[in-house]
């Protein structure tokens, strides 16, 4: 097997996602045969760093040594098993683990895929809460420039024109409130202040509010102060609306916390986790909620108070041990403070960046470095053109456009960050002149 080949027999079946595959005429497609530790490696021996984890997923590396024996050994016990009426110890363990780990009032757990799928859960679980309570809450609201999935539900609640504008006729009844406009306390408190307005008008149709605590990922990674955290909590709490902490992303050590609610002290009432939940291994999704809501459901039988949703895979052995084992490594490697120290070093060599003419600003949160580009429209595909300078230089970089990010595995060496920032400055650098 060659790359050639593989590409071409590709070509023929598949249509990828977030991609327009008329662009494979000309940009070549990178067929892997094998991960190693933060690198890909393809059919003829190149290798790049995986500085984005595989679409933001990989924690500790691909192949990891550890987890591949726990799921090796769970494939020998049992691969999966129906969770209505059953259940087994990987999901069990899981749960009361993640229990022991997210906020306090956070203290049931509801399984599902992926982070679109498990968006879906708390959304439906929200409304039906309040409908259990006599109460009909169909309104979501959701901060500007959020992302939140790409199911119709998930898709509703983002507010990210290039993936939603197409599907507006199929939405659910969701609005927007302001996001805050940058990382100051100013803005937090001032972006609270209008949301609370919003509360005073409509409270009694809003069912939740939902967002991505402090770093909006496919909305270019911006990032606000976790006060707005704060703030929304409370006023969520007096009006009767649920907060939804959408921690796909964010969660597992991305911000620098093991969950970025904790920046806040905040318990949400429901928290999304999925992504580096298995550690990049398997797909799981999994919603937490508090007791509380819980009740509000458990009855003798009425359908109609039921909460009847389901995936066929929910709760899979494999994955859960995935999962089991992820938690093993931040548990017993101490991973949240190593992070401390990588996240320095990336704080500083992303100085560097301001250097230059087409960098407007560069933002980071813990593990999550951005550097947004000035100067381009989107026809110019700069993007694009960093893409494929980083693949040619061995780093596996994807732009959200004019957003240029970091997000690569805990692994990750002080010398590996060297490489994968030089190469994306030197891309950078080499782009055509905005003047």
């Amino acid at each position: 097997m060659n790359n050639t080949e593989l590409k071409n027999r590709d070509l023929n079946v598949l249509w990828h996602p977030c991609t327009q595959m008329k662009d494979h005429e000309t940009l070549p497609m990178i067929p892997i045969k094998k991960g190693e530790g933060i690198y890909l490696e393809d059919f003829e021996g190149n290798r790049y760093i995986d500085a984005i984890s595989s679409w933001w997923v990989n924690m500790f590396g691909h192949a990891n040594s550890y987890i591949n024996e726990k799921v090796k050994k769970q494939l020998d016990t049992l691969e999966h098993v129906i969770l209505a009426g059953f259940t087994h110890e990987q999901v069990v363990e899981l749960s009361e683990r993640l229990v022991k780990l997210t906020p306090k009032k956070l203290q049931k757990c509801f399984y599902a895929d992926n982070g679109s799928s498990a968006v879906e859960v708390a959304l439906k679980m929200s409304y039906h809460a309040h409908l259990n309570d006599g109460k009909e809450k169909s309104l979501f609201v959701s901060l500007t420039n959020s992302y939140h999935g790409e199911t119709i539900g998930a898709l509703s609640v983002g507010d990210v024109e290039l993936y939603k504008d197409t599907y507006k006729p199929l939405l659910i009844r969701s609005i927007q409130t302001p996001v805050p406009k940058d990382m100051t306390k100013e803005a937090a408190k001032e972006a609270a202040e209008i949301f609370e307005n919003l509360c005073k008008e409509k409270a009694q149709e809003i069912s939740a509010l939902i967002l991505e605590p402090l770093i909006q990922g496919a909305g270019s990674m911006h990032m606000y102060h976790s006060d707005f955290l704060l703030h929304v909590r409370e006023i969520c709490t007096r009006y009767d609306i649920h907060l939804i902490a959408d921690e796909v992303m964010v969660g597992f050590g991305r911000t620098g916390k093991l969950f970025a609610c904790e920046h806040a002290g905040i318990s949400p009432d429901f928290i999304v986790l999925s992504k580096g939940l298995t550690g990049g291994y398997l797909p799981l999704s999994v919603v937490l909620t508090t007791n509380e809501i819980y009740a509000k459901f458990y009855c003798d039988y009425n359908e109609h108070k039921a909460f009847l949703h389901s995936h066929s895979y929910t709760g899979n052995a494999l994955a859960c041990a995935a999962a089991n084992a992820t938690l093993d490594i931040f548990e017993n490697e101490n991973i949240i403070e190593k992070n401390e120290i990588l996240s320095h070093y990336m704080g500083q060599k992303l100085q560097r960046f301001q250097e230059l003419s087409n960098v407007k600003e560069i933002r980071q949160t813990g593990m999550v470095c951005a550097i947004e580009l000035q100067g381009y429209t989107p026809q110019e595909r700069i993007g694009l053109k960093v893409y494929q300078y980083g693949l040619d230089h061995g780093v596996l970089l994807r732009p959200l456009g004019h957003i240029i990010y970091f997000m690569p595995p805990y692994i990750i060496t002080e010398a590996e960050i060297d490489i994968m920032m030089d190469v994306a400055f030197d891309a950078i650098k080499s782009l055509p002149s905005n003047d």
